[in-house]
């Protein structure tokens, strides 16, 4: 009823701004007659004004006229609509439109885990749809097809996602598997892939220690040959970001004492991968662990303060890199 309202008073203002002729042509496009459409995606980039919206909501044909929404954005007012992908209905209504541009968002960075994510989806929507959001992440596991049994970590895509009522957590959390799967197809990553003995879910758990211990794209092959040449040997992986995922960290000095920590996901005391992926990934580590570069690489370390890794060999030359890091005043 309240966008039907919101259609006929955009009528009433613009048959004062277009002298009375136009005003069921704006009715028209404020509040179509025609049944909603198909979900699209509409990309906002950074700094895109609101015609530059109004012109991609036109050519993705969610609205029939930009200058109408201008109109009515100008009347009734518009909200900040922040940078991000949103998922619309062609031949919305402007009421419609506005209730998902300026409705909550959550964002997922590669990077996070799921606690992390969690945790932003309740302050934008409360404890308890975080609650619900948490539960029907336990139910999706039930249908995955890779076979992941503790969790859906890693299997979420990176993005922006809004949230618009009467959406539920589970309806969310799908959203997120499918911007997960569109993410794994796009690199070449299917449930039958293979990837030096690792199935699907070992590449992605492989993926996500290369997403933590990169960090940057420039890294991330080499560091994934580290990861596929030390499973090749048998032994520990020996990797921080396991440690801390461990410890519920993320980032900092990973001590001797935490080194210590028992745990199926301390890669210095248990050989092989960690049970499940310990991060969301980015297209790039996936697609490192996909195509990782040949290379006799078992070390890397960070030398300088822009991030860069030196790669080593032997161990005697992984002694001289991090003597290198510590001279430059890394810790």
């Amino acid at each position: 009823m309240r966008a039907r309202w919101r259609g006929w008073a955009s009528a009433l203002v613009a048959f004062v701004v277009v002298a009375g002729g136009g005003s069921l042509w704006f009715w028209l496009q404020a509040d179509p007659l025609a049944s909603p459409g198909r979900v699209v995606t509409v990309v906002v980039k950074p700094g895109d004004s609101l015609s530059t919206i109004g012109s991609e909501l036109h050519a993705q044909g969610v609205i029939a006229s930009p200058l109408a929404f201008r109109i009515d954005a100008a009347v009734f007012g518009a909200p900040v609509v922040l940078p991000g992908s949103y998922r619309l209905r062609q031949r919305s209504s402007f009421a419609a439109v506005m209730g998902v541009l300026g409705a909550p968002r959550v964002t997922v960075s590669v990077g996070e885990t799921l606690g992390e994510v969690t945790h932003a989806v309740g302050a934008v929507e409360g404890a308890t749809f975080a609650t619900a959001f948490t539960q029907a992440l336990g139910a999706a596991l039930a249908s995955h097809p890779w076979g992941a049994t503790r969790s859906l970590e890693g299997m979420i895509g990176p993005g922006t996602y809004t949230i618009v009522a009467p959406e539920s957590a589970a309806q969310l959390v799908a959203q997120m598997r499918d911007s997960f799967a569109a993410e794994a197809a796009a690199v070449g990553l299917r449930g039958t892939s293979t990837v030096a003995g690792l199935d699907a879910y070992q590449i992605l758990t492989a993926a996500s220690i290369v997403q933590k211990e990169g960090y940057f794209a420039r890294n991330m092959p080499r560091v994934a040959r580290v990861i596929l040449n030390r499973l090749a040997l048998g032994g520990p992986l020996q990797m921080d970001a396991t440690v801390l995922y461990a410890l519920g960290r993320d980032g900092g000095i990973v001590t001797h004492a935490m080194l210590e920590t028992r745990s199926p996901y301390n890669t210095y005391l248990v050989s092989g991968l960690t049970p499940t992926p310990i991060c969301t990934v980015s297209a790039t580590a996936l697609r490192a662990v996909l195509h990782a570069p040949p290379g006799p690489w078992r070390y890397f370390t960070v030398i300088d303060a822009a991030g860069t890794e030196a790669f080593a060999v032997t161990f005697a030359q992984q002694l001289a890199n991090e003597r290198l890091a510590a001279a430059r005043g890394l810790p």
